[in-house]
């Protein structure tokens, strides 16, 4: 049997235009507010998922994890749900403004963990808090992603935002394991919370930016 070699090589018209897309969508501001935010979400995420029964069960408090966590899953589909309700024509914010509240709302829950000491039943309100600002903010970055970035870019703003925030939570994981221990858990709860708190103002910005723009139009 005779193989036939196809190739996948794109012209060098095509691929030039396509590297100049790209050089232009990454230079733009608005593309590197929605890694950040992105970037910023995964690892808050990921720190809470790596901290949460550590800091509930800390000093030997007895707590049934199993229970707690449906909690957290409803919260989330609890966001997720609301989403529909803060977009339309009668929706009381625009959607950055929206998402900045929700980053706020994440990251000062966040803090309150990070430098406040909680009984059980306060922690488990604030993480159901946590966890529902996150489900509102996972499907607004999806709608800004629409709004900013055309199809060919989303992936790779995406595989990006995941790969600063993996190596990050690698990075915070290392330093606070059992036998380096330089890293305290209210510190990396602390960062992910700073993180929250700065998408939020670059998420602000963005609205900000958007406004001017439109501004501008207008004038010319």
């Amino acid at each position: 049997m005779h193989q036939v070699h196809v190739s996948m090589h794109l012209p060098l018209g095509a691929t030039k235009n396509h590297f100049l897309l790209m050089s232009s969508e990454v230079s733009d501001k608005r593309v590197l507010i929605l890694v950040l935010a992105q970037a910023s979400i995964h690892f808050a995420v990921s720190a809470f998922w790596f901290l949460w029964a550590p800091t509930i069960v800390a000093d030997g408090r007895y707590a049934q994890l199993s229970v707690i966590y449906p909690c957290f899953l409803a919260s989330r589909m609890l966001g997720s749900a609301g989403f529909p309700w803060f977009y339309g024509a009668i929706a009381p914010f625009r959607n950055e403004d929206s998402l900045t509240i929700a980053y706020v709302g994440a990251g000062l829950a966040l803090s309150i963990v990070a430098y406040d000491y909680q009984e059980i039943a306060p922690l488990v309100i604030v993480f159901c808090i946590f966890h529902a600002c996150v489900g509102f903010i996972l499907p607004s970055l999806a709608r800004l992603r629409t709004m900013y970035l055309p199809n060919e870019l989303r992936g790779g703003m995406m595989s990006f935002s995941m790969s600063l925030a993996n190596a990050a939570t690698f990075v915070f994981l290392i330093q606070g394991s059992a036998h380096h221990r330089h890293v305290a858990n209210s510190t990396i709860l602390s960062l992910a919370s700073y993180g929250l708190l700065g998408a939020g103002g670059c998420v602000h910005m963005l609205r900000r930016w958007r406004k001017h723009t439109r501004l501008n139009a207008r004038s010319l």
